[in-house]
Protein backbone atom coordinates (compact mmCIF):
# COMPACT_ATOMS: atom_id res chain seq x y z
CA UNK A 1 0.00 0.00 0.00
CA UNK A 2 1.18 3.45 -1.11
CA UNK A 3 2.44 5.54 2.11
CA UNK A 4 0.33 8.61 2.16
CA UNK A 5 1.79 12.18 0.65
CA UNK A 6 2.76 14.03 4.40
CA UNK A 7 4.84 10.48 5.23
CA UNK A 8 6.15 9.90 1.83
CA UNK A 9 7.25 13.89 1.77
CA UNK A 10 8.49 13.39 5.73
CA UNK A 11 10.62 10.56 4.70
CA UNK A 12 12.13 11.85 1.34
CA UNK A 13 13.01 15.65 3.40
CA UNK A 14 14.93 13.43 6.17
CA UNK A 15 16.82 11.15 3.86
CA UNK A 16 17.76 13.96 1.55
CA UNK A 17 18.52 16.66 4.57
CA UNK A 18 20.88 13.76 6.26
CA UNK A 19 23.12 13.09 3.22
CA UNK A 20 23.44 17.28 2.67
CA UNK A 21 24.17 17.23 6.13
CA UNK A 22 26.67 14.14 5.96
CA UNK A 23 28.04 15.58 3.35
CA UNK A 24 28.81 19.24 5.31
CA UNK A 25 29.70 17.97 8.83
CA UNK A 26 32.15 15.58 7.21
CA UNK A 27 34.11 18.49 6.40
CA UNK A 28 33.80 19.46 9.45
CA UNK A 29 35.10 16.39 11.08
CA UNK A 30 37.87 16.27 8.62
CA UNK A 31 38.94 20.13 8.92
CA UNK A 32 38.76 19.64 12.69
CA UNK A 33 41.00 16.39 12.63
CA UNK A 34 43.02 16.18 9.18
CA UNK A 35 43.01 19.64 6.70
CA UNK A 36 45.50 21.24 8.82
CA UNK A 37 48.05 18.58 7.82
CA UNK A 38 46.84 17.68 3.96
CA UNK A 39 46.65 21.15 3.24
CA UNK A 40 48.30 23.37 5.87
CA UNK A 41 51.79 21.56 6.75
CA UNK A 42 53.75 24.37 6.92
CA UNK A 43 52.22 25.85 9.63
CA UNK A 44 52.16 25.56 13.27
CA UNK A 45 49.65 23.11 14.73
CA UNK A 46 47.47 26.09 16.11
CA UNK A 47 47.63 28.23 12.90
CA UNK A 48 47.51 24.72 10.96
CA UNK A 49 43.50 24.41 12.67
CA UNK A 50 43.00 28.16 12.23
CA UNK A 51 43.58 27.92 8.55
CA UNK A 52 41.03 24.55 8.35
CA UNK A 53 38.54 26.22 10.89
CA UNK A 54 38.37 29.00 8.20
CA UNK A 55 38.12 27.13 4.78
CA UNK A 56 35.07 25.63 6.99
CA UNK A 57 33.74 29.09 7.83
CA UNK A 58 33.89 29.62 4.30
CA UNK A 59 31.31 27.30 3.32
CA UNK A 60 29.04 29.29 5.50
CA UNK A 61 29.69 32.21 3.85
CA UNK A 62 28.21 30.89 0.86
CA UNK A 63 25.41 29.59 2.12
CA UNK A 64 23.34 33.07 2.16
CA UNK A 65 23.73 33.04 -1.77
CA UNK A 66 22.70 29.39 -1.78
CA UNK A 67 19.59 30.38 0.45
CA UNK A 68 18.90 33.49 -1.62
CA UNK A 69 19.07 31.81 -4.96
CA UNK A 70 17.44 28.81 -4.00
CA UNK A 71 14.80 30.27 -1.75
CA UNK A 72 13.92 33.23 -4.84
CA UNK A 73 13.36 29.99 -7.14
CA UNK A 74 12.03 27.80 -5.28
CA UNK A 75 9.09 30.32 -4.47
CA UNK A 76 9.00 31.19 -8.05
CA UNK A 77 9.02 27.44 -9.87
CA UNK A 78 8.34 25.11 -6.95
CA UNK A 79 9.65 23.70 -3.79
CA UNK A 80 11.00 20.13 -4.71
CA UNK A 81 12.95 21.11 -7.94
CA UNK A 82 15.07 23.67 -6.20
CA UNK A 83 15.69 20.75 -3.49
CA UNK A 84 16.75 18.35 -6.35
CA UNK A 85 19.30 20.42 -7.43
CA UNK A 86 20.89 21.63 -4.03
CA UNK A 87 21.12 17.97 -3.08
CA UNK A 88 23.20 17.53 -6.55
CA UNK A 89 24.98 20.01 -5.83
CA UNK A 90 26.44 18.65 -2.02
CA UNK A 91 26.70 15.56 -3.69
CA UNK A 92 29.52 16.72 -6.68
CA UNK A 93 31.18 18.83 -4.50
CA UNK A 94 32.12 16.41 -1.88
CA UNK A 95 32.73 13.57 -4.11
CA UNK A 96 35.52 15.95 -5.57
CA UNK A 97 37.22 16.94 -2.29
CA UNK A 98 38.04 13.37 -1.69
CA UNK A 99 40.28 13.59 -4.77
CA UNK A 100 42.10 16.91 -4.41
CA UNK A 101 45.53 16.06 -4.52
CA UNK A 102 47.22 17.25 -0.98
CA UNK A 103 49.19 20.25 -0.66
CA UNK A 104 52.68 17.89 -0.59
CA UNK A 105 51.94 17.11 -4.70
CA UNK A 106 50.29 20.48 -5.88
CA UNK A 107 51.47 22.96 -3.22
CA UNK A 108 49.03 26.11 -2.95
CA UNK A 109 45.99 24.45 -5.59
CA UNK A 110 45.40 22.20 -2.86
CA UNK A 111 43.88 24.41 -0.47
CA UNK A 112 42.51 26.54 -3.40
CA UNK A 113 40.93 23.63 -4.75
CA UNK A 114 39.34 22.43 -1.07
CA UNK A 115 38.21 26.19 -0.77
CA UNK A 116 36.34 26.09 -3.67
CA UNK A 117 34.38 23.53 -3.20
CA UNK A 118 33.66 24.75 0.08
CA UNK A 119 32.15 27.28 -1.75
CA UNK A 120 29.64 24.75 -3.35
CA UNK A 121 29.17 22.67 -1.07
CA UNK A 122 27.80 26.32 1.41
CA UNK A 123 25.48 27.11 -1.83
CA UNK A 124 24.13 23.64 -2.41
CA UNK A 125 23.50 23.49 1.96
CA UNK A 126 21.98 26.97 1.76
CA UNK A 127 19.04 25.69 -0.53
CA UNK A 128 18.15 22.76 1.53
CA UNK A 129 17.58 23.53 4.99
CA UNK A 130 14.74 26.02 4.91
CA UNK A 131 12.98 24.58 1.45
CA UNK A 132 12.72 20.72 3.24
CA UNK A 133 11.03 22.13 5.85
CA UNK A 134 8.70 24.38 4.28
CA UNK A 135 8.00 21.07 2.18
CA UNK A 136 7.02 19.34 4.72
CA UNK A 137 5.07 21.40 6.72
CA UNK A 138 3.08 22.21 3.85
CA UNK A 139 2.20 18.29 3.82
CA UNK A 140 1.58 17.92 7.15
CA UNK A 141 -2.14 17.08 8.17
CA UNK A 142 -4.25 18.09 10.72
CA UNK A 143 -2.77 18.63 14.27
CA UNK A 144 0.79 17.25 13.56
CA UNK A 145 2.30 20.50 11.67
CA UNK A 146 5.33 20.63 14.26
CA UNK A 147 5.73 16.61 14.26
CA UNK A 148 6.67 15.89 10.45
CA UNK A 149 7.84 19.27 9.98
CA UNK A 150 10.75 18.20 12.68
CA UNK A 151 11.57 15.18 10.11
CA UNK A 152 13.89 17.34 7.83
CA UNK A 153 15.43 19.37 11.15
CA UNK A 154 16.39 15.43 12.33
CA UNK A 155 18.72 15.51 9.10
CA UNK A 156 21.09 17.62 11.02
CA UNK A 157 22.35 14.78 13.68
CA UNK A 158 21.16 11.86 11.39
CA UNK A 159 23.69 13.20 8.66
CA UNK A 160 26.21 13.54 11.67
CA UNK A 161 26.01 10.32 13.27
CA UNK A 162 26.46 9.33 9.71
CA UNK A 163 29.63 11.10 9.14
CA UNK A 164 31.26 10.09 12.28
CA UNK A 165 30.21 6.89 12.01
CA UNK A 166 32.00 6.53 8.36
CA UNK A 167 34.81 8.33 9.63
CA UNK A 168 35.32 6.13 12.67
CA UNK A 169 35.05 3.26 10.95
CA UNK A 170 37.12 4.55 8.21
CA UNK A 171 40.09 5.06 10.82
CA UNK A 172 39.58 2.43 13.34
CA UNK A 173 40.00 -0.05 9.74
CA UNK A 174 42.79 1.62 8.68
CA UNK A 175 46.57 1.85 10.13
CA UNK A 176 47.18 5.80 11.54
CA UNK A 177 49.25 6.36 8.64
CA UNK A 178 47.10 4.80 5.75
CA UNK A 179 43.93 6.97 7.43
CA UNK A 180 46.35 10.11 6.99
CA UNK A 181 47.44 9.73 3.96
CA UNK A 182 44.44 8.43 2.13
CA UNK A 183 41.65 6.53 3.94
CA UNK A 184 40.20 10.11 5.06
CA UNK A 185 39.04 10.29 1.56
CA UNK A 186 37.07 7.32 1.71
CA UNK A 187 34.01 8.59 3.57
CA UNK A 188 33.90 11.71 0.67
CA UNK A 189 33.96 9.79 -1.97
CA UNK A 190 30.73 7.81 -0.55
CA UNK A 191 29.22 10.82 -1.14
CA UNK A 192 28.61 9.64 -4.43
CA UNK A 193 26.78 6.53 -3.88
CA UNK A 194 24.42 7.89 -0.94
CA UNK A 195 23.18 11.18 -3.11
CA UNK A 196 21.78 8.82 -5.76
CA UNK A 197 19.70 7.37 -2.90
CA UNK A 198 18.48 10.58 -1.69
CA UNK A 199 17.83 11.61 -5.43
CA UNK A 200 15.32 8.65 -6.29
CA UNK A 201 13.27 9.74 -2.93
CA UNK A 202 13.19 13.42 -3.75
CA UNK A 203 11.94 13.14 -7.33
CA UNK A 204 9.18 10.92 -5.90
CA UNK A 205 7.72 13.11 -3.85
CA UNK A 206 5.06 16.27 -5.15
CA UNK A 207 4.64 19.63 -4.51
CA UNK A 208 2.11 20.64 -2.14
CA UNK A 209 -1.35 20.91 -2.52
CA UNK A 210 -1.63 24.25 -1.04
CA UNK A 211 1.79 25.50 -3.23
CA UNK A 212 0.00 24.29 -6.50
CA UNK A 213 -2.96 25.72 -5.68
CA UNK A 214 -1.43 28.97 -5.69
CA UNK A 215 0.69 28.83 -8.85
CA UNK A 216 -3.03 27.92 -10.48
CA UNK A 217 -4.37 31.21 -8.69
CA UNK A 218 -1.14 33.14 -10.37
CA UNK A 219 -0.21 34.35 -6.97
CA UNK A 220 3.55 33.80 -7.30
CA UNK A 221 5.72 36.51 -6.32
CA UNK A 222 7.18 38.34 -8.42
CA UNK A 223 10.16 39.25 -6.08
CA UNK A 224 9.73 36.67 -3.16
CA UNK A 225 12.73 38.60 -1.41
CA UNK A 226 11.47 41.92 -1.25
CA UNK A 227 7.73 41.00 -0.53
CA UNK A 228 9.26 39.02 2.52
CA UNK A 229 11.16 42.38 4.27
CA UNK A 230 7.53 43.06 4.54
CA UNK A 231 7.09 41.10 7.95
CA UNK A 232 8.92 44.24 9.32
CA UNK A 233 12.99 44.48 10.65
CA UNK A 234 11.97 44.19 14.41
CA UNK A 235 10.29 40.21 13.90
CA UNK A 236 13.43 40.07 11.28
CA UNK A 237 15.35 41.11 13.91
CA UNK A 238 14.21 39.27 16.98
CA UNK A 239 13.70 35.89 14.91
CA UNK A 240 17.38 36.17 13.45
CA UNK A 241 18.87 36.56 17.28
CA UNK A 242 16.29 33.90 18.74
CA UNK A 243 18.37 31.30 16.23
CA UNK A 244 21.94 31.95 16.98
CA UNK A 245 22.04 29.54 19.69
CA UNK A 246 21.06 26.37 18.15
CA UNK A 247 23.20 27.00 15.22
CA UNK A 248 26.28 28.08 17.44
CA UNK A 249 25.73 25.22 19.78
CA UNK A 250 25.39 22.89 17.22
CA UNK A 251 29.02 23.59 15.42
CA UNK A 252 30.69 24.03 18.73
CA UNK A 253 29.68 20.52 19.82
CA UNK A 254 30.66 19.28 16.71
CA UNK A 255 33.23 20.31 15.62
CA UNK A 256 35.65 22.59 17.81
CA UNK A 257 34.86 19.99 20.70
CA UNK A 258 36.92 17.42 18.42
CA UNK A 259 39.65 19.89 18.31
CA UNK A 260 39.90 20.90 22.37
CA UNK A 261 39.05 17.35 23.18
CA UNK A 262 42.04 15.80 21.40
CA UNK A 263 44.77 18.73 21.69
CA UNK A 264 44.10 20.19 25.23
CA UNK A 265 42.06 17.15 27.49
CA UNK A 266 44.35 14.70 25.64
CA UNK A 267 41.31 12.11 24.74
CA UNK A 268 41.56 10.14 21.59
CA UNK A 269 39.48 10.99 18.39
CA UNK A 270 38.05 7.86 18.40
CA UNK A 271 36.66 8.34 22.09
CA UNK A 272 35.40 11.56 21.11
CA UNK A 273 33.63 10.75 18.18
CA UNK A 274 31.76 8.09 19.50
CA UNK A 275 30.53 10.22 22.05
CA UNK A 276 29.16 12.75 19.90
CA UNK A 277 27.55 9.70 17.69
CA UNK A 278 25.93 8.24 20.50
CA UNK A 279 24.74 12.27 21.80
CA UNK A 280 23.61 12.76 18.17
CA UNK A 281 22.07 9.40 18.37
CA UNK A 282 19.84 10.79 21.38
CA UNK A 283 19.19 14.27 19.41
CA UNK A 284 17.91 12.96 16.75
CA UNK A 285 15.72 9.90 18.29
CA UNK A 286 13.94 12.95 20.49
CA UNK A 287 13.15 15.39 18.04
CA UNK A 288 9.94 13.94 16.98
CA UNK A 289 8.76 13.71 20.77
CA UNK A 290 9.28 17.50 21.24
CA UNK A 291 7.89 18.35 17.55
CA UNK A 292 4.92 16.12 19.36
CA UNK A 293 4.37 18.34 22.26
CA UNK A 294 5.00 21.07 20.30
CA UNK A 295 1.71 20.02 18.24
CA UNK A 296 0.00 19.75 21.58
CA UNK A 297 1.21 22.58 23.96
CA UNK A 298 2.41 25.65 21.53
CA UNK A 299 5.67 25.61 19.45
CA UNK A 300 6.54 28.85 21.19
CA UNK A 301 6.58 26.97 24.28
CA UNK A 302 9.02 24.32 23.60
CA UNK A 303 11.33 26.53 21.27
CA UNK A 304 11.58 28.80 24.69
CA UNK A 305 12.09 25.97 27.11
CA UNK A 306 14.99 24.77 24.39
CA UNK A 307 17.05 28.24 24.09
CA UNK A 308 16.68 28.51 27.93
CA UNK A 309 18.03 24.49 28.32
CA UNK A 310 20.84 25.33 26.29
CA UNK A 311 21.91 28.19 27.55
CA UNK A 312 21.66 26.08 31.29
CA UNK A 313 24.05 23.18 29.97
CA UNK A 314 26.49 25.28 27.75
CA UNK A 315 27.55 26.98 30.95
CA UNK A 316 28.47 23.71 32.52
CA UNK A 317 29.59 21.91 29.05
CA UNK A 318 33.13 22.92 29.12
CA UNK A 319 34.18 22.34 33.23
CA UNK A 320 32.71 18.87 32.53
CA UNK A 321 34.97 18.07 29.77
CA UNK A 322 37.82 19.59 31.85
CA UNK A 323 37.28 17.24 34.69
CA UNK A 324 39.36 14.80 32.13
CA UNK A 325 37.64 12.01 33.24
CA UNK A 326 35.74 9.79 30.47
CA UNK A 327 32.63 9.02 32.41
CA UNK A 328 32.13 12.87 32.90
CA UNK A 329 32.82 13.99 29.73
CA UNK A 330 30.66 11.56 27.87
CA UNK A 331 28.05 12.91 30.32
CA UNK A 332 28.46 16.56 29.06
CA UNK A 333 28.34 15.24 25.48
CA UNK A 334 25.20 13.34 26.21
CA UNK A 335 23.95 16.21 28.06
CA UNK A 336 24.56 17.68 24.68
CA UNK A 337 22.28 15.34 23.02
CA UNK A 338 19.44 16.00 25.40
CA UNK A 339 19.65 20.04 25.14
CA UNK A 340 19.90 20.38 21.47
CA UNK A 341 16.35 19.35 19.89
CA UNK A 342 14.44 20.70 22.31
CA UNK A 343 14.73 24.23 20.10
CA UNK A 344 16.11 22.35 16.84
CA UNK A 345 13.16 20.48 16.67
CA UNK A 346 10.40 23.59 16.04
CA UNK A 347 13.11 25.81 14.80
CA UNK A 348 12.08 25.84 11.37
CA UNK A 349 8.37 25.97 11.81
CA UNK A 350 9.21 28.92 14.00
CA UNK A 351 10.78 31.15 11.44
CA UNK A 352 8.92 29.49 7.86
CA UNK A 353 5.85 30.46 10.36
CA UNK A 354 6.58 34.61 9.79
CA UNK A 355 6.38 34.42 6.43
CA UNK A 356 3.05 34.25 3.88
CA UNK A 357 3.36 30.91 1.64
CA UNK A 358 4.00 32.84 -1.44
CA UNK A 359 7.41 33.62 0.05
CA UNK A 360 7.91 31.17 2.85
CA UNK A 361 10.78 29.87 1.10
CA UNK A 362 12.48 33.02 0.66
CA UNK A 363 12.03 34.78 4.28
CA UNK A 364 12.76 31.02 5.87
CA UNK A 365 16.13 30.97 3.63
CA UNK A 366 17.04 34.36 4.35
CA UNK A 367 16.59 33.66 8.34
CA UNK A 368 18.24 30.81 8.59
CA UNK A 369 21.10 31.37 6.88
CA UNK A 370 21.77 34.16 8.53
CA UNK A 371 21.72 32.79 11.58
CA UNK A 372 23.94 30.31 10.16
CA UNK A 373 26.36 32.79 9.90
CA UNK A 374 26.02 35.10 12.95
CA UNK A 375 25.47 31.90 15.45
CA UNK A 376 27.07 28.48 13.39
CA UNK A 377 29.99 30.03 10.93
CA UNK A 378 31.79 31.96 12.85
CA UNK A 379 31.91 29.90 16.49
CA UNK A 380 34.41 26.92 15.63
CA UNK A 381 36.25 30.12 14.54
CA UNK A 382 36.13 32.11 17.05
CA UNK A 383 36.20 29.33 19.71
CA UNK A 384 39.44 28.48 18.37
CA UNK A 385 40.87 31.59 18.70
CA UNK A 386 39.86 32.34 22.21
CA UNK A 387 41.12 29.14 23.89
CA UNK A 388 44.32 29.53 21.74
CA UNK A 389 44.83 33.04 22.94
CA UNK A 390 43.78 32.67 26.70
CA UNK A 391 45.09 28.49 26.71
CA UNK A 392 41.57 28.05 28.21
CA UNK A 393 38.05 27.28 28.06
CA UNK A 394 36.45 29.88 29.98
CA UNK A 395 36.21 32.64 27.21
CA UNK A 396 34.87 30.06 24.60
CA UNK A 397 32.11 29.13 27.87
CA UNK A 398 31.47 32.88 28.29
CA UNK A 399 31.13 33.51 24.33
CA UNK A 400 28.70 30.22 23.94
CA UNK A 401 27.00 31.32 27.18
CA UNK A 402 26.29 34.52 26.04
CA UNK A 403 24.83 33.42 22.42
CA UNK A 404 22.66 31.50 24.10
CA UNK A 405 21.19 34.66 26.61
CA UNK A 406 21.01 36.49 23.74
CA UNK A 407 18.66 34.09 21.96
CA UNK A 408 16.45 33.23 25.21
CA UNK A 409 16.28 37.11 25.39
CA UNK A 410 14.97 37.47 21.84
CA UNK A 411 12.68 34.80 21.87
CA UNK A 412 11.04 35.86 25.29
CA UNK A 413 10.59 39.47 23.47
CA UNK A 414 9.17 37.65 20.25
CA UNK A 415 6.75 35.80 21.68
CA UNK A 416 5.44 38.27 24.82
CA UNK A 417 6.38 42.00 23.44
CA UNK A 418 5.35 41.38 19.49
CA UNK A 419 1.88 39.33 19.96
CA UNK A 420 1.12 38.00 16.67
CA UNK A 421 -2.45 36.45 16.39
CA UNK A 422 -3.38 33.32 18.12
CA UNK A 423 -0.67 33.80 20.43
CA UNK A 424 -1.61 31.47 22.78
CA UNK A 425 -3.15 28.77 20.86
CA UNK A 426 -1.76 25.70 19.98
CA UNK A 427 0.46 25.00 16.90
CA UNK A 428 -2.11 25.48 13.86
CA UNK A 429 -3.91 22.77 12.59
CA UNK A 430 -3.21 21.63 8.72
CA UNK A 431 -5.54 19.98 6.76
CA UNK A 432 -4.02 17.15 4.76
CA UNK A 433 -5.07 19.39 1.22
CA UNK A 434 -4.43 22.94 3.15
CA UNK A 435 -5.53 25.90 1.64
CA UNK A 436 -2.97 28.97 0.85
CA UNK A 437 -3.04 31.73 2.90
CA UNK A 438 -2.71 35.02 1.76
CA UNK A 439 0.28 36.62 0.51
CA UNK A 440 0.17 40.20 2.50
CA UNK A 441 0.06 38.51 6.19
CA UNK A 442 2.39 37.18 7.85
CA UNK A 443 1.21 33.15 9.32
CA UNK A 444 1.13 33.65 13.24
CA UNK A 445 3.40 32.27 15.82
CA UNK A 446 1.83 29.29 17.30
Amino acid sequence: MTAPPHRRVALATLIGTTLEWYDFMLYGTASALIFSKQFFPSLSPAAGTLAAFSTFAVGFGARPIGGLLFGHFGDRVGRKSTLVVSLMLMGVSSTMIGVIPSYGSIGFWAPALLVALRLVQGIGLGGEGAGAVVLSMEHAPRGRLNRYASFPQMGTPAGLILANAVFLGTSALLPESAFLAWGWRIPFLLSAVLVMVGLVARLAITESAAYSALVQRGEVAAFPLRDALKVGPARLTLILFAAIATSAVVYIFMIFTLTYGTKTLGFTRNFLLLGVIIASIIWCATMPFWGALADRYGTRWIFLAGTAALLIWCAAYFPLLNTGNKAIAYLALLGMGIALPISHSVGGIIIAELFPLSVRYSGTSLIVQTSVILGGGLAPLIATALWTTGSTSTPVTCYITAVCALSTLSTAVLFWLLPTPGDNEAAPSHDDHPQPQAATEPTPIS
